[in-house]
Parts: structure tokens; sequence; C-alpha cells
């Protein structure tokens, strides 16, 4: 997809902030980003713990990263403007969602990265919740690999239950991909127990990476 140039540059000056206040602020650390498709499409599928997953996932990445964001979130006076600019996929979860999965597919088959949390919603203890199979189809559909990603310390810093973040240790890694070809091949209910498998192992990474 075709951006503005000042889009492009925004995106990049907005991910080193990010990468310097993670690091300076959460003692981030992250491992594994060369795990991300070099080129083409590509399904980020991360554990959720908190507001701060998105960026969090986003700045490991050197390539930009595609959010999907709830289409209420567009009229939230503080929250719209960053939204919109960082282009988001508007979501309709009471209208099902069908043109955020449109848009999703349509970028994914322009050859760039999408990023979703297939548990469907945060964390309320810090562990990875069941998968939802809704991403199956999408992977099949756009024959993107699955990137898997795990990360841990945002739900220790602003859980659900809190109005606002506190400081601390936070950790992400990302794992080797499944790969379109594997896909194929795949029942959804295979795909889904080997991506809940890898997502698992990568939050196990991160909670020993970030102690």
């Amino acid at each position: 997809m075709e951006r503005p140039w000042s889009q492009q540059i925004g995106y990049d000056a907005f991910r080193v902030f990010a990468r310097l206040a993670g690091t300076v602020c959460f003692r981030l650390r992250w491992q594994g980003s060369e795990n991300f498709p070099k080129a083409g499409g590509g399904l980020i599928c991360s554990n959720h713990q908190s507001f701060f997953d998105p960026v969090l996932v986003g700045l490991t990445c050197n390539r930009r990263m595609n959010y999907l964001a709830r289409d209420t979130l567009f009229h939230n006076p503080i929250l719209a403007p960053l939204i919109r600019y960082l282009d988001a996929i508007p979501i309709d979860r009471e209208g099902g969602g069908l043109a955020g999965l449109k848009e999703t597919l349509r970028r994914l088959k322009a050859g760039e990265q999408v990023l979703i949390f297939p548990e469907g919603t945060r964390t309320p203890d810090g562990e990875v919740l069941p998968l939802k199979p809704g991403f199956c189809s999408v992977a099949r559909r756009s024959k993107a690999p699955l990137v898997p990603v795990g990360l841990d310390g945002a739900f220790q810093a602003w859980p659900r239950t809190a109005k606002l973040p506190r400081l601390g240790r936070m950790a992400v890694v990302i794992g080797e991909p499944i790969s379109a070809e594997l896909i194929a091949n795949m029942s959804d209910e295979q795909i889904v127990t080997e991506l809940a498998s890898r997502i698992q192992q990568c939050h196990q990474q991160a909670r020993a990476l970030r102690e």
C-alpha cells in the first residue's frame, strides 16, 4: 500500500520513540525479530495482556505493522488521532466485523503485516487464554504465515482492572512462523493447537527474559 511520505516517516519516528520509552521506562527486552517475514504478508498473532500490547509488538519489527481497533475508538478524542495516523483497521464487533476482515485480507494480500490477538480479549490474570479459531480462515485465504508472539510484564504494568499504568519490566519474544504451506495441510483445530503451543512457548520465554 502506498502512503504519504509524511506518514511513513512519522511511523518510523514513532517506533524509535516507543523503543526508547520502553527501554527507559519498562526495561523492555525482546528477541526473535528475525522471525518476522522479510517481505510479503504476515499475520502476527500475540497473547493479549494490556493496552500496551500493540505498541510493544510493533516496536520489535523493522517493517510497518497494521493494527486492528474497535470502531468506537475512532471517535475517542484522545486516541482517535493516533489510531487514524497509524492507519489502523476499524472493527465493528457488534456488526460481525466483516468490513474489517475484508480490509485485513486486502492488506495481507498486498504484502503487509497485520497484528491480531486471537484470544479475543485481554487476560484477567496474565496467563494465555484459549485461542478463538476465527483467524484460521483469514490465514488460509491470505496465504500468509502465522507468526507467534509472546509478551510478558504488560499485565503487571497495566492490568485490565487498572485505569492507569505503572512502571515494571516487559519482554517480547517472536517465535518461528507457521508457513502457509503447512497451514494448507492442517485442519482448523490443528492450526489453533499448534499456534497456541507456540504462543505459550514464546510467553514463557518472555517471562524468563524479563526476570
